[in-house]
This record gives C-alpha cells, structure tokens and sequence, in this order.
C-alpha cells in the first residue's frame, strides 16, 4: 500500500494494523482494489498467494504495477505502451553506430543502446566514440554508473547476468529503460514542442513564400501591363510609310511573341492565388489580402484595359498607312504643280515692273498693251492651277502631313505672289491705258499669235503635268479608268496638233509680213514670250511622255491584273477548302453515330478518312502560299471569298482533333467489345438504343433521356438503384452519359464470363467422364504449349480409380479461379 501511494501519488485506504492472517489479506485486497481501479485487469492473482509469499503471483503483481504507473504512461504518436517506449528508443538510437534497437532483449546486450540513450540527451556524461561493441561489460557498467550518479536511476540490472544470458529478460529491461523514459521525458517535451514549432513555422514561410511570389508575379505583370497601354495608346502617327511599317511589324510581334508568356504569367498567378488561399484555410490562418491594387480583380480589371486598348490598334496602324499613301501622292503632286507655276512667275514681277512704255513709240505701246493684254489671259489661264495648289496643301493640312508648315510656306509665298501679281498687272494696265490714247496701230496677227499660243501653251503643260503625274490604285478598275481617261487624251491630239499649226501659220504670217514690208519688230513678239520653239519643244516632249505614259498605265495594269489573280487563286481554293473541311466534319459526325458495318469497318473507315484528310495538307500549304504573296502585295481586301486564312486554319486544327478524337472512341470501344466478350449484333443494339434516346444528337445522353434508355431495354429500378447506376457512369456529376460510359455499362450488365465449375466441366468431357485426366489425353487434345502448361501444374491423382499417369483436374481448376492454392 506504501509502494502505491509513492508511485501514484494517492491516498488508499486506511490500513489494518493487526498482524494475524486475515489483516494482511485484508490490506493486500485493498492495494489490489486500488489497481483494480486503475483499470489494471488482476488475472488469477489473489491476496491469499500474495500473504504465503507466492514468489511467481508476487513477481507478477510487481510486473502489473510497473506496467501501470511506470510504461503504461508512455505513447509516442498514438501507439500503445510496449511500442511507444520501443519507437522512441529508435528514434533516439538512430544516430548512433553499431545500435540498432528492434526489441528489449538482445539488442540491449552489447551495452551500446543504454550509453546512446544518455549521450543522446547528456553528451557530456558519456564519451560514446571510445565504447566498443565488443567490449559489452565495459559499456554496460558505464551507462548503470552514470545513470545512477547523475540521473538518479537505480541500478536494477546487472552487467554479467545480460551479457551471460542469451535472452535476458524483457521485463527487467523494459523496466529500466522505462527509467530513462520519464527521466528525459521534459527533454522529450521540448523536443516534441520545438517539431511543432518548425512545423508552424515550415507552413508559414511556405506560406510567406507563396505570398512574395504572388505579390512579385501580379507586380511585375501590373508594370507590363503599365508599360504596354500607353504604348497601344500612342496613337501619335509616324511621318513616313517606314516608320508606320514599323509599328506594324512591332504591333504583330507584340501580339505573337510578347503577349502570349503574358498570358500565362496570369493563369499561373491566379492558380498560385488559389492554391495559396487553400493552404492557408487548412492551416486555420486568415486568408492573404494582397496589397493594395494588386488582387486579382485588379489584374482583371487592368488586363481588360489593356485587351479595349489593343482592339483598335491595328485598324489604327492599317488606316495610317493608306493615309501617308495618300498624303506622299499628295505631296508629290503639290511639288511639281508648285514647282511648275514658279517657273511660269518667274520674272513675271520684273517684266510688270518695267516702264518701257515710257520711251516707246507708238507701234511699241500698241504692243505693250497686246502683250499685257496676253499676259493677263495667260494670269487667268493660271488661276486654276493656283487653286489647285492651295486645294492640295489645304488637303494635306487636313490630313495632317508631318511636313505641313514647309508646304503652308510655299503655299502662302505662291499665293501672296499670285495676289502681287495681280496688283502689279493691274497697275500696268492702267499706265497702258493712259498711253494708248497715244498709240493708235497695234499689229492683230502677234496679238492673234499670243492669244492663241498662251492657252495652248498652257494646255500643253498641263497635259505634261497631267502625263507626269504619279498615281496610286489598288484595284483594277481604278487603272482602267485612268487607261480610258488617257485614251480620250490621246483623242484629243489631232486637234491639238491642228491648233499648233494653225498658230505657227499665224507666226509664219507674221514673218511673211515682216520680210514682206521690212517691218523693224526686233525679231520677237512684243505680245508674248512664246516662241514657236518653245511650242514645238514641248509639243515634242508631249508626244514623248504620251508612250511613257502609256507604258507606266500598261506596267500597273499588268500588276493589278496580278493582283486580281492572285485574289482569285486565293478565293478559289479558299472556296473549295473551307467546305470540304466543313463537310468532312459532318461526315465524321455522321460516321461516328451511324452503324454501318463492325466497329472494325468503322474504324477502317475513319483512318481512311484520316488519310485522306492528311493528304489534304498540301493544299492547306499551299493556300497559305497565296496568303503569304497577297500580304507581300498589300493587298487589303478580297471580294471573291468570305473565308480568311484565320477562318481556314481554325477549321483545319478543329477537323484534325475532331477525326483523332473518333478515331479514339472507336478504339475503345473495340477494347470493350474484346474485353468483355460482346458480340457485334451487341454492340449495334447498344448503339441503335444510345442514338435513338440521344434526342439532342449530342453525342450525350441527359439523366431522363438515360433512365427512359434503360426502362426500355427491361430495367425495373427506383431512385435508389438509378442513382447507383448513375454514379457508375457519371462519376463527375456531369448530368450526361457518353456513349463511352454507356458501353462501359452495359457491357458489364452483359458480358459472359467463365467458371470454375464450367472449367471443371470441360476438362470433364476432355477425360470421357472420369475424375481424372491423363497425360495423353491432355496432349492430343489440347495445344502443346497449354497441354505442357497444365501437366507441369496438375497433381497427380490420388483417387480410388486412380492409374499410373492420372492428374487431378479439380483441383487445378479450382485453383485457376483463386479458390485453393494453384
């Protein structure tokens, strides 16, 4: 009673003090009550042997109380006593060498697992790297000597009893280390308290981790998507068709090369973010908050600015395009009109300026105010062209060119000079005006010459500006029209020629005249400064550009012609391959629901369909060829075709899964049909039954159209038994039924397998009735390779009727299907 209340730590029961027989059994009952209490079950211990002095039921009533109070306290991760203090002696053991803990008996023998359990928890009591395993004595004197003097355990066993006993005994040793249990066990608390600790830690750095990674990730794809909108915003034209090229190219680079990992960056981000939430509820710690502007609403919010940005960037960069187009052939244009004009004024404000008339004779201001007179039909003839000029440089104002304020300057100095010329001439006018009340004769032929050559010359350069001019067309009845606008010019040079004559006979008139009565007119015009040098000058350069001309109509012609064939070739096949891939679709579909033949036949069907449809690849080649050639040319539309070349590759990629994945279910379904011994009339009725409720032609049956499938094939179930069955072929909750899982179904309700009795049965009939089978006849009547399988696998017979050579086929077949050992 004593030993009990030191060991537990409680009070029993008052003792007897007698000293006759039945006070001590009174006393030992209540130390058994007491253990009894502790839920110690006592079996065949009684207080009287315990009171004789029953060596073997007191042995054992000490063993009952260790095992209560002193192990039975142990558990290391939920295992009951005995294990716990054995897991935790090899956990501690495990460093050590030469130690290798399995029992509490002769792995305790050599003296190395009691000094490793004390250098494990007190190194400095204990030099373990001088102890030898073969020196058990040595060691295990040790370790009883240091537990004794520094960790206040009794010294209950002894060395040479251990190491002389081939078994020594588990209990006295399970007792000991016991000792060393309760006696480390505060270090084993804080051990046990430090693996929780790292383990909270471990899940929080991985946690932390997880949040500086998505806290860098969503930064560093908010700043590209930062970098990038202002760049897809810049709407800030170029100045030249290069530069405009560029931003093309770059626009089409970002979009295949740059946004693409962008992409990918994002789901990777929002899975992180998922998987980071996940850990962190299981781990009962508060959900991650991202800091401010970086969730992932916002990374939505700012990818969908970023995609409203990017719609209009391309149309964008394709209309500058054709608006530098347009303004280069404008500036061209303004150049030779502007230049032309330059020359024509050139001098013109000199020769206004001059005051000749004042030492004229008469003749002369006659002929001052013939030629003035010339000059201001040839100003009037000019003015369409001055407007002409500003409408072009208005023009390229509007559209913006990038060279606007040279253009507006030259404009301004051409027109601020046509209005001084105005000025300048009418002041001339007006001074002629004053004199030619002096001057009577004016010579009619110069000033019939001037009047006429003026506007001719003016036409002629005209047709020169108009035969130089450059033009742009994208289409072939654009250069048409300007091939028949330069025919109708070409029709008008007869009369034009004409024309010239007839003012070249008005100088050669003119000429006559002077020689003929010695008129002294300098040998010029005083009307004009025409020569009819200069008009057969130009109308020679005329005649020159007119084949030019008609070469450059002829050279563009041709290339739109190009053009429109290669449109043409492109439509053509575009045409014919956009619904052969559409057909092809259709009739897979139509293959892979209709029965006609075995699944082999299908199957035969499909990969010639396959075939047919790889071989169909050089045409896809070569349409994206022309694709290639029309890009080269800039050609920007195509009115012989709807399809695009996107719209044909989407299409091809789709007929390439669509044909892979028929292919795929035909195969498996081959594979059921085999594995489970279905016939082909089978299979047809499955699926003639599956087509027939697939009411949607989907491929899929819903949970009705499935329920009446299986009531119509002579299933009689209740909700229960249609909900097993649904769990069988919709594992994913789906609410649909593949034709896949349909026949995965009833090829398991259907499918015909063998026995063991029907085994038995037909080695049975191999051996003509008789209870066993002989040698011979296996071999004649089955394969060899099967026969010898079998002879080397039978035991012999050991029946009544048993002769030399017999073999026990019951057996064997029993054990064919797991019943008895084979």
């Amino acid at each position: 009673m004593l030993l009990l209340e030191v060991i537990s730590g409680e009070r029993l029961a008052k003792p007897e003090r007698g000293k006759m027989r039945v006070h001590k059994i009174s006393n030992v009952n209540k130390a058994l009550d007491f253990i009894a209490s502790k839920g110690v079950k006592l079996v065949s211990i009684g207080a009287e042997e315990i009171v004789d002095g029953n060596v073997k039921m007191t042995l054992g009533m000490i063993w009952t109380i260790i095992l209560r109070f002193a192990i039975q306290d142990i558990s290391v991760e939920e295992t009951s006593a005995k294990e716990g203090l054995l897991l935790w002696c090899q956990r501690k053991t495990a460093p050590y060498k030469n130690v290798n803990i399995q029992n509490f008996h002769i792995s305790w023998k050599d003296g190395l697992g009691f000094c490793a359990l004390i250098h494990r928890h007190r190194p400095e009591l204990i030099d373990y790297g001088k102890l030898r395993k073969d020196d058990p004595l040595t060691n295990l004197n040790t370790a009883f000597d240091v537990a004794e003097k520094y960790l206040d355990i009794p010294k209950m066993l002894d060395a040479e009893d251990i190491v002389g006993t081939a078994r020594p005994d588990e209990k006295a040793i399970m007792t000991y280390v016991s000792s060393f249990y309760h006696a480390f066990s505060g270090a084993q608390k804080a051990e046990t308290a430090a693996n929780r600790i790292c383990k909270v830690l471990a899940v929080n750095q991985e946690n932390e981790q997880l949040m500086e990674d998505y806290e860098k990730l969503a930064s560093d794809l908010l700043e590209w998507i930062r970098r990038t909108i202002p760049w897809l915003e810049n709407r800030v034209p170029e100045n030249t068709m290069h530069a405009m090229q560029q931003k093309l190219e770059d626009f089409r680079d970002y979009r295949r090369l740059h946004k693409p990992p962008k992409v990918q960056e994002k789901c990777q981000l929002e899975i992180n973010f998922n998987t980071l939430q996940t850990k962190l509820r299981l781990s009962n710690r508060p959900a991650f908050m991202p800091s401010e502007g970086r969730m992932v609403s916002d990374i939505n919010n700012a990818w969908g600015c970023l995609e409203q940005v990017e719609k209009g960037y391309e149309e964008w960069l394709l209309n500058e395009i054709r608006r530098l187009e347009r303004l280069d052939h404008l500036a061209e244009k303004f150049r030779q009109k502007a230049s032309i004009h330059e020359a024509w004024t050139d001098g013109k404000e000199a020769m206004l300026r001059q005051k000749d008339y004042e030492t004229a004779t008469l003749s002369e201001i006659k002929a001052l105010l013939k030629k003035h007179e010339a000059f201001e039909s040839d100003l009037a003839a000019h003015q369409d062209r001055v407007e002409q000029i500003a409408a072009i440089a208005q023009e390229l104002n509007e559209l913006d060119y990038y060279d606007s304020p040279s253009v507006n300057a030259r404009c301004q100095k051409i027109c601020d000079q046509w209005d001084n010329l105005g000025a300048l001439t009418q002041k001339r006018r007006e001074a002629l005006e004053r004199t030619e009340k002096l001057l009577e004769t004016i010579d009619q032929l110069y000033l019939e010459y001037a009047k006429r050559a003026a506007p001719f010359n003016n036409w002629m350069e005209g047709a020169m500006e108009d035969l130089q001019d450059t033009f742009i067309v994208h289409t072939i009845e654009e250069i048409q029209g300007l091939t028949t606008a330069h025919e109708q010019f070409k029709a008008t040079l007869p009369d034009a020629d004409k024309e010239r004559l007839a003012i070249l006979g008005i100088h050669n008139e003119v000429s006559k005249i002077v020689q003929t009565y010695h008129v002294n007119m300098a040998g010029t015009n005083p009307y004009t400064t025409i020569t009819p040098q200069e008009i057969n000058g130009k109308w020679d350069h005329v005649r020159q550009l007119v084949p030019r001309r008609d070469q450059a109509l002829t050279e563009e012609h041709a290339r739109q012609q190009h053009n429109e064939r290669l449109r043409k070739q492109f439509g053509a096949q575009a045409n014919v391959i956009g619904p052969w891939i559409q057909t092809k679709m259709e009739e897979i579909g139509r293959i892979s629901i209709e029965m006609h033949g075995t699944l082999e036949d299908q199957l035969s069907h499909l990969r010639q369909y396959e075939k047919s449809i790889v071989n169909y690849k050089p045409k896809i080649d070569q349409l994206e060829g022309d694709h290639q050639l029309i890009q080269e040319a800039l050609i920007f539309d195509n009115k012989h075709t709807n399809y695009t070349m996107e719209h044909i590759r989407v299409g091809w990629e789709q007929l390439l899964t669509t044909i892979a994945r028929t292919i795929n279910e035909v195969e498996n379904q081959i594979l059921t049909r085999d594995a489970k011994g279905i016939s082909q009339e089978q299979m047809n009725e499955f699926r003639a039954s599956f087509n027939h409720f697939d009411r949607k032609k989907t491929g899929m049956m819903d949970t009705d159209d499935f329920r009446a499938c299986l009531i119509s094939m002579g299933y009689n179930m209740g909700e229960a038994e249609f909900a097993r069955i649904m769990s069988i072929v919709d594992p994913n909750r789906l609410g649909v039924v593949t034709f896949q899982a349909f026949i995965d179904f009833m090829s398991r309700e259907t499918a015909d397998t063998d026995t063991a009795d029907q085994v038995m049965a037909s080695f049975k009939i191999l051996a003509g009735d008789k209870n066993y089978i002989t040698v011979d006849e296996l071999r004649r009547e089955l394969p060899p390779d099967q026969a010898e399988y079998c002879i080397a696998r039978m035991a012999p017979y050991t029946g009544p009727d048993s002769v030399p050579g017999a073999l026990d086929y019951m057996s064997f077949s029993t054990a064919l299907y797991g019943e008895s050992d084979l």
